[in-house]
């Protein structure tokens, strides 16, 4: 007699993870045949790298050695790595930064409904990865409607035979994303599917007017984007709300050389008073993520990176200045058991003072979360973000 229970375990992963993004929202009904069309698992080299929530750690899963633990990881609702270190990486071993990914499915569904696509919508994707979500939006729309640029030459080769396999037929170029592909244009929509820092000028001169540009944005003060929907004026500005926190590899043209800060820190502690503040580490919202305080930090303290070292209860977060030329940095070290943080300070940016005032800032507003903001680039390039509507920009707090 067959059981409800036998039923259940006859589900497949696949079957699965369709069913866990209906019934949470992720998925939207106009998307499922797509996905139906577009297994996953097609898109996954054999050998790939999973990617725990819980303990932030990478493992190997290999298709040869666990056939049904690889289904079972494909269809996970985890991102996964699929090359390491610019494809300079080898064996079972996680390498050292991922570099390619198949990203979260719930993310991928929830951004591709954000695309708001409609029959015939001629689309650029930025990044192909694995091909999986160009593989999507040619179940949705027909391949002669999707171009997707992918930078890494053998990662877009295995792209290409993965769909072609699918029998999904998107062009697939091999380029830099950053120049878009003016061979396609106009599109009506573009989806970016890496972390960017500054948008070029070719997408949104590549859009028409009235059209979307889907992308995880931020800045180099921390590495959490927010995804922006942008709407291309007739103008050629771009303006759009952010619709909630995520974190994206970064374009490789976008990417934060840490090595260019080796130089900031000439004689410590600084040229200033030594400070006592009462801030803390959670204020500033480290060791919480998308907490909201590191995303708002970056928009009101322009061109400053800042990172966070923790060694034998001391934890010290380094602030630098970006700007070309410039040696200004700051420091705010916070040990255990200590109420205040000391801070030293360095330069013609005092960068600590700029990073407390935007935190009173934004706490005075209550907080506000991140989807509270949005973003407006203009003809020109300048990117200019605001609170509420595009009438209220966001304070820079950078000394004039």
């Amino acid at each position: 007699m067959t059981t409800e229970h036998d039923l259940v375990d006859r589900v497949s992963p696949r079957e699965e993870l369709v069913r866990f993004l209906l019934d949470s929202g992720a998925l939207t009904g106009d998307w499922a045949a797509a996905f139906d069309a577009a297994p996953r698992a097609a898109f996954l080299p054999d050998l790939m790298w999973p990617y725990d929530m819980d303990t932030g750690a990478s493992r190997s899963v290999d298709r040869s050695a666990d056939p049904a633990g690889w289904e079972r990881e494909a269809y996970a609702n985890v991102p996964v790595t699929i090359q390491w270190d610019d494809g300079h990486h080898t064996g079972p071993a996680p390498g050292r930064v991922p570099t390619s990914s198949a990203s979260m499915p719930s993310v991928v569904s929830r951004m591709l409904a954000d695309l708001d696509v409609f029959p015939g919508a001629h689309v650029l994707e930025v990044g192909t990865g694995t091909g999986w979500n160009a593989g999507l939006l040619s179940a949705r729309l027909g391949g002669q409607c999707v171009v997707t640029v992918e930078v890494d030459r053998s990662v877009a080769a295995e792209a290409r035979m993965a769909l072609k396999r699918a029998g999904l037929h998107p062009e697939v170029v091999c380029g830099d994303g950053w120049d878009g592909w003016p061979d396609g244009a106009p599109y009506d929509r573009v989806i970016v599917t890496a972390g960017v820092r500054e948008f070029p000028r070719a997408w949104l001169e590549q859009t028409r007017p009235g059209g979307l540009i889907v992308a995880p944005w931020g800045t180099h003060y921390c590495d959490e984007d927010a995804l922006v929907r942008l709407t291309v004026a007739d103008d050629g500005s771009a303006s759009g709300p952010f619709l909630r926190p995520l974190e994206f590899m970064k374009l490789r043209a976008q990417r934060l050389d840490w090595r260019r800060f080796g130089s900031h820190v000439g004689t410590y502690p600084g040229d200033a008073a030594e400070e006592a503040v009462s801030v803390t580490l959670a204020d500033l919202g480290e060791g919480r993520r998308f907490h909201g305080a590191k995303f708002v930090m970056g928009l009101c303290v322009p061109d400053c990176a800042h990172v966070l070292n923790t060694d034998r209860g001391e934890s010290t977060l380094w602030f630098f200045d970006m700007a070309e030329g410039s040696r200004s940095w700051a420091s705010a070290v916070f040990r255990a058991g200590e109420a205040k943080a000391t801070v030293h300070q360095s330069g013609p940016r005092r960068l600590w003072d700029e990073v407390s005032r935007a935190l009173e800032w934004w706490r005075g507003l209550g907080s506000p979360p991140v989807d509270s903001f949005g973003l407006t680039v203009t003809p020109e390039g300048a990117h200019r973000p605001w609170l509420a509507d595009s009438s209220r920009p966001v304070p820079s707090f950078a000394a004039e």
